[in-house]
Order: structure tokens, then C-alpha cells, then sequence
């Protein structure tokens, strides 16, 4: 039942914070939303700021799982890389609001913001890293130095991500993928 209770005050609180903001997003408001008393708000979650910092744990953990998932269902490593990034522009698409209201007070939390986006930014390369090892494995990746190469995948998808998240700019994933993978496996052409 404990469990339950949390989950729902996660769910009601990220609807929330998606359409109103951290900000305007009160305890009393998740509490009325969510049917239950502020009283069992504050046994699972220390504050509003906690409730936050757990939607967005909680985000990333979907995002982790559908990454994962898309990229088991490949049997190359080409197709793994794809599908990791479709997979996670996609979804991260999908949780654009979340994202605004995480730039708007990106000031007020930033400490805690950052401890979770380091681990999740780890975890990111970590997949990577998996991938282009098996490519190296099977003669597909000549990359010497996988832990650099990882690297530099992880933060040119953080540019791709840049003008949605930040601007709300429209991104034309599949093309912007492909663009990407296309200087990834082929390098810069000269013509």
C-alpha cells in the first residue's frame, strides 16, 4: 500500500509540475489532485523540492528501461546505436514539459539536478560503451579509445536535444539521427 500511495503522489506530481511548474506546483495541490491528506505527502517526501527530484529520478528510470529494451531487440551494433538514440531523442521528446520546468528553476535546484544528471549521464555513456565494444568485437567500429568515443556520442545528442528542450524548437528526429550516425559511421566526407 506504501508503495502504491507514493507512486500515485509521483504521478499527480509530475502531471502537475509538467503543466503548472515547480513554482506554481504546491503540496496542497498535489494533495488535492491526489485524493490524500498533505500529512501523507510529507511521511513519503521531505518537501516539494523531493518530489520533484523523485519524478525526475523516476523519469530517467523510464528512460533507462525503454533505452534498454529497444537496444536488446537489435542484433547489430548499428542497429543497437540507432535504436539507442531514436529511443532516447524520442522519449525524451515525450517529456519536453518536464524538461522547460527543469530549466525554469534550474537555479533553485541545481545541486540536486546535477548530482542526478551525472549519474544518468554515466549510465548513458555506460550503454554506449557496450555497444561500441561489441562493434569493435565483430570488426563493424574501429574506435580506439571506446571511453572518448562514447563521450562524444553522449554530448552531440545533448546538442540535438538543446533546441527542443531548451527553445521548444521542433527536431526532425529520424532525419537528425541519421545525419548523425551517417558522420559517426562514415566520418567527415571531402567531395
Amino acid at each position: 500500500m506504501k508503495i502504491k500511495k507514493r507512486e500515485i503522489i509521483l504521478q499527480i506530481a509530475r502531471k502537475l509540475f509538467a503543466r503548472y511548474g515547480l513554482k506554481k506546483t504546491s503540496v496542497d495541490d498535489i494533495a488535492a489532485e491526489a485524493k490524500i491528506g498533505k500529512t501523507t505527502i510529507y511521511y513519503y517526501f521531505k518537501s516539494k523540492h523531493e518530489i520533484f527530484k523523485a519524478v525526475v529520478n523516476r523519469e530517467l528510470k523510464i528512460l533507462k528501461d525503454a533505452v534498454s529494451e529497444g537496444v536488446s531487440k537489435e542484433d547489430s551494433p548499428q542497429k543497437k546505436l540507432r535504436a539507442f538514440i531514436l529511443t532516447r531523442i524520442s522519449h525524451m521528446q515525450k517529456l519536453v514539459n518536464l524538461h522547460r520546468v527543469t530549466k525554469d528553476i534550474v537555479t533553485e535546484m541545481l545541486p540536486d539536478l546535477e548530482k542526478i544528471r551525472e549519474s544518468h549521464f554515466r549510465e548513458e555513456i555506460d550503454i554506449v560503451k557496450e555497444i561500441l565494444t561489441e562493434g569493435v568485437k565483430k570488426g563493424t567500429f574501429k574506435a580506439k579509445r571506446i571511453g572518448l568515443t562514447a563521450l562524444a556520442i553522449i554530448s552531440a545528442l545533448k546538442g540535438l536535444e538543446y533546441p527542443w528542450v531548451l527553445d521548444g524548437k521542433p527536431l526532425d528526429i529520424k532525419k537528425s539521427v541519421d545525419a548523425l550516425l551517417q558522420i559517426l559511421f562514415n566520418g567527415i566526407e571531402t567531395k
